[in-house]
């Protein structure tokens, strides 16, 4: 049974930035979930208790391989201290990457995966090469917390759908996150510029920042992809579920339809006009951002809502930090300006073949303790999956407090998709992606590179596709 990607607001959820937590049905890919706890966790040897749900065995180990991006990893070592202090002992190793792929498929493929994996990044495994190595979640859902209450009541609806596979819950998703552009509300206040609702407005605004010896957008190697997800989530709102649905299938020429058209040659007008920032091709992401960031070289950045936390150490002060909807094509798109793509992310997996699945579920279920869950929201500037820790006040940040207004004005018109990460696209596209916007490649160059990617996908029979319906 396939899940709807939009679904109705909780009114009791209005207003609190937490409401983005019931958005992450992520496509049809989420489906009725498994049941039942995993065999694997009989394997560890220890006694299931209240106390040790999962049977994790005494004085243990748990080995944690952490994507090491725009929220750290360090939230992690906080929720392993609690596992420590809760099963004494026993011994929590979490370690930094930002090569996952890289460096844990050869773990997979050997037989020793890490015990819990946080999935994310440029160079994330694809969950279609992964699915079948992967324990179920559910009975992390189930377990109680250790303030004593089953976690799936302290978590808003949808929490598992976008870790949802085929039927089987594999990843803990573990963020909220919701994808926007970025600036600087006293930058823009300072030069009487309007933050801009369609591609033509962009157009205007790159123009006028221009004369102002200033650029529009700024991109970094590992980061092009940013603006593959821009122009993507603009299509779908000009477009609707046509055109979510025709890239989520794999449909035949889904490159070339017509908003996402519209949206590409949007985009190689403002290449040829030199509204990006030069050498981005060249330019580590984080040091490109903070030419936006720190140095307001340029104006605009698209990012999921994690970019305020991975820029905090190179951000200007006084930037005063907001977020807008992505704009659409033109003034009568099918989903309104103000709505959004928004989904749970940072996908936490726990390998069926660790050492330890037992350790590895027992630190999920510290990560969803009251007191982890408020760490990682106070510290990150960010909600996670868990309800009802993030204040009114956004904790003081603008950017925080701009989320809130995004979700409060989207309402239900909430979207997500699941394709690029599914398939494993995101390494090729961002070659594809670097070259264009480095003005090597035009729209029609940009079109062809994804169609061949997404063609690669489609009549590779090995690869095992997973339609979406709804």
């Amino acid at each position: 049974m396939s899940e709807t990607s939009k679904i109705g607001r909780r009114s009791l959820l209005r207003g609190s930035l937490a409401a983005a937590a019931v958005l992450p049905l992520g496509g049809a890919l989420a489906s009725c979930a498994a049941s039942g706890d995993d065999s694997n966790t009989s394997q560890q040897g220890g006694d299931k208790s209240a106390d040790n749900p999962f049977g994790m065995a005494e004085k243990s180990s748990v080995d944690a391989v952490i994507f090491n991006g725009g929220y750290g990893f360090d939230y992690v070592t906080f929720a392993a201290n609690i596992v420590q202090q809760k099963q004494s002992g026993s011994t929590v190793k979490v370690s930094p990457s930002t090569q996952i792929a890289q460096q844990l498929q050869p773990r997979f493929v050997g037989g020793n995966p890490p015990d819990l994996i946080d999935n994310s990044g440029a160079n994330q495994i694809g969950f279609n090469t992964i699915l079948d190595s992967l324990s179920t979640l559910d009975d992390v859902f189930e377990a109680n917390n250790y303030e004593g209450t089953k976690i799936a009541d302290t978590l808003y609806p949808g929490a598992k759908n976008p870790g949802t596979y085929d039927g089987k819950f594999v990843a803990m998703n573990y963020v909220l996150t919701l994808y926007g552009l970025w600036y600087s509300e006293s930058l823009f206040q300072e030069n009487g510029w309007e933050p801009p609702k369609t591609y033509d407005a962009l157009l205007d605004l790159g123009a006028k920042a221009k004369a102002k010896g200033k650029y529009l957008f700024v991109w970094g190697k590992e980061a092009a992809t940013y603006y593959h997800t821009l122009a993507v989530d603009s299509a779908i709102k000009e477009g609707g579920d046509e055109v979510r649905l025709g890239l989520e299938n794999l449909k035949e020429n889904v490159w070339s339809m017509p908003q996402i058209q519209g949206v590409f040659k949007a985009m190689e007008t403002m290449v040829k006009q030199g509204y990006f920032v030069p050498g981005g091709a060249g330019t580590q992401f984080t040091a490109a951002q903070a030419k936006w960031s720190n140095d307001q070289q340029a104006i605009l950045y698209p990012s999921g809502s994690w970019i305020e936390n991975e820029m905090k150490k190179a951000t200007k002060a006084d930037f005063k930090m907001k977020g807008i909807p992505e704009p659409t094509l033109t003034d009568s798109p099918k989903l309104p300006y103000a709505s959004l793509r928004s989904a749970a992310g940072e996908p936490f997996i726990v390998p069926a073949k660790g050492k330890n699945v037992a350790g590895g579920k027992e630190l999920l279920r510290a990560m969803l303790s009251k007191e982890a869950a408020t760490n990682f929201a106070k510290t990150r500037l960010a909600p996670t999956i868990v309800k009802g820790l993030v204040p009114a006040d956004g904790f003081g940040s603008t950017a925080l407090q701009s989320q809130t207004a995004m979700l409060d004005a989207a309402g239900t018109n909430i979207f997500d998709y699941q394709v690029f990460t599914l398939y494993g696209m995101n390494t090729d596209q961002l070659v594809v992606w670097n070259s264009f916007l480095s003005g090597q490649l035009d729209a029609a160059g940009l079109t062809k590179g994804l169609q061949q990617i997404t063609d690669k996908v489609r009549n590779d029979s090995s690869v095992k596709k997973i339609p979406v319906t709804k």
